[in-house]
């Protein structure tokens, strides 16, 4: 079982900057597909950015490509996702999950997750 933690939302101006961090424990996230999800009020859950099975690569959402640099440290056993230029389309409640058994074509799909943090609240004001 793995047990994961989000922290580091807030309210920022648009245009500012967040880093989120995602810390597991239970187990290591090595060998883990590790992902970002959102959730904006009335909307459907997205993916955003996430790593694959072994690390080597990443993936994101268009919208947020050039934006949004997701990151490991594998020595914390924590997972960054760093917010530059955000803007008020980025507000949301973000999320991390993890996976063990997910092949590629499931990475951007929250269904395919089992485990997840609780969420971390993202506003950007206009």
């Amino acid at each position: 079982q793995v047990q994961l933690v989000e922290s580091g939302g807030g309210l920022v101006q648009a245009g500012g900057s967040l880093r989120l961090s995602c810390v597991a424990s239970g187990r290591t996230l090595r060998g883990y597909v590790v992902g970002w999800f959102r959730q904006a009020a009335g909307k459907e859950r997205e993916f955003v950015a996430g790593f694959s099975r072994t690390g080597g690569y990443t993936y994101y959402l268009d919208s947020v490509r050039g934006r949004f640099t997701i990151s490991r440290d594998n020595a914390k056993n924590t997972v960054y996702l760093q917010m530059n230029s955000l803007k008020p389309d980025d507000t949301a409640v973000y999320y991390c999950a993890a996976d063990q058994k997910l092949i590629q074509s499931e990475y951007r799909r929250h269904t395919a997750y089992d485990y997840w943090g609780q969420g971390t609240q993202v506003t950007v004001s206009s």
